[in-house]
């Protein structure tokens, strides 16, 4: 497969003093009243006004692409004031580095589940040959490789982790993993137009709308369960230190149905949503 071929043409200084020095000749043929001269002049400048057309010049992080008739030559990427042959073909490309913010897409992830996906892309034309001859455009085929690569890597990993499923990298937790991954993709896709991915990264990333208050319900519920098992976890221990304490103190001695009743008590004001409201018992305990 072909590839870029840097070239450096001549500077154009010298040839821009020789096209001053030529007008001065060719109006000075043209002003005078011999034919001959007056011919020679009018040829001296037309030919200036083609050579004209070889000067350009490149400036920080841009390259000029040169064809003559179709064929390839070369690539000027050093900074500077050129002069090529006229009937070169120039076509000025940009090596600076760009980003691409993709519109959210609906995809689906691993588990089926719709989500809005986005992302940015900061890259640049690394081979000047590739991007100009390899694909038809391409800025327009980055983003279309970029949204590709997002619905392929969002197929690869759930969005969370559920009961059923549980997994170690998930597009939510593992963001280390899943930007280095859509990096890689992209990549691997763009490398035909000669494009260097700098980097990649996920920018958006939620339930689609259809089912994002489901989700968010479930998600609700988890913390819930989860909130509700420390209490008892917690309750549970306390309970366990009370009884503990009071029969290595002896403040009471409790046979086994008042142990049940007094832990029966204790976990619901431990358990509770709400402030227990105390009630103060004056007669016997039995």
């Amino acid at each position: 497969m072909k590839t870029e071929k840097e070239v450096k043409p001549m500077s154009g200084y010298p040839m821009l003093f020789l096209i001053f020095v030529a007008l001065g000749v060719g109006i000075y043929g043209i002003t005078t009243q011999e034919p001959i001269f007056a011919i020679s002049g009018g040829v001296i400048l037309t030919i200036e006004f083609i050579l004209l057309i070889g000067f350009f010049f490149i400036s920080p992080n841009k390259a000029m692409v040169l064809t003559l008739f179709g064929e390839y030559k070369g690539t000027v990427k050093a900074n500077g004031f050129y002069w090529v042959n006229p009937f070169l073909a120039k076509k000025p490309i940009t090596l600076r580095a760009k980003n691409f913010d993709s519109t959210p897409i609906k995809v689906n992830d691993k588990l089926g589940n719709p989500i809005m996906i986005g992302a940015i892309v900061v890259w640049r034309v690394q081979d000047t040959y590739k991007a100009s001859f390899e694909v038809d455009n391409f800025e327009n085929f980055v983003q279309v490789q970029t949204e590709a690569a997002i619905r392929h890597l969002a197929g690869g990993y759930p969005y969370d982790n559920i009961e059923e499923w549980e997994h170690e990298v998930t597009l939510r937790s593992g963001v280390a993993e899943v930007n280095q991954a859509l990096e890689k993709e992209i990549e691997e896709r763009l490398i035909i137009a000669g494009i260097e991915v700098i980097e990649a990264r996920i920018s958006h990333l939620a339930y689609a709308q259809e089912i994002a208050g489901a989700m968010l319900k479930r998600q609700q519920a988890l913390a819930i369960i989860a909130a509700r098992q420390k209490i008892v976890e917690g309750a549970v221990t306390m309970v366990e230190m009370a009884i503990n304490e009071l029969s290595k103190k002896e403040v009471v001695h409790l046979d086994e149905e008042r142990k049940a009743a007094m832990v029966s008590n204790l976990m619901v004001v431990l358990c509770s949503d709400k402030d227990a409201s105390p009630v103060v018992n004056t007669g016997s305990i039995y």
